[in-house]
C-alpha cells in the first residue's frame, strides 16, 4: 500500500484543483448571459436551425474526431518503446514500424479519398 500512497495523494491533490477551480470560477466570473452565449458553435459554422432533439453533424466531424483518437493512441502505445528503446535494439525499431504503417496506410487512403479536404 505504501507504494500507492503518492499517486493516491496525487489523485486527490489533482481532484482537488479540479473543484476548486470551477468553484472559484462559477463565484468569481462574470455573470453576463446573452444569446450569443446560449447559442451552438460548431466549429466555425454559423449555427444552424436545428430541430427539437438536436439534428446532424456532417460525418467529417466523426472522421476528425476518429482521426484524433487513433493517432492519439498510436502516440500512447509508442512510449514504451521509445522508453525501452536500447533494451530492444533492433527488434524495437521493427515493432515500431510494423505498428506505424498500419496507421500511416489508413492516413494515406483517407487523405487520397479527401477526407482531410475542409471546403
Amino acid at each position: 500500500m505504501s507504494l500507492y500512497t503518492p499517486v493516491l495523494a496525487l489523485m486527490i491533490l489533482a481532484a482537488g484543483f479540479a473543484i476548486f477551480s470551477v468553484a472559484v470560477s462559477s463565484l468569481t466570473g462574470p455573470k453576463r448571459y446573452n444569446r450569443a452565449k446560449l447559442d451552438s458553435y460548431e466549429c466555425g459554422i454559423d449555427p444552424t436551425p436545428q430541430p427539437v432533439g438536436g439534428g446532424r453533424f456532417p460525418v467529417r466531424y466523426y472522421i476528425t474526431a476518429m482521426m484524433f483518437i487513433i493517432f492519439d493512441i498510436e502516440i500512447v502505445f509508442l512510449y514504451p518503446i521509445a522508453v525501452a528503446f536500447d533494451q530492444m535494439a533492433l527488434f524495437g525499431l521493427i515493432e515500431m514500424v510494423l505498428f506505424i504503417i498500419p496507421v500511416f496506410v489508413a492516413y494515406t487512403y483517407v487523405w487520397k479519398r479527401g477526407g482531410l479536404e475542409w471546403d
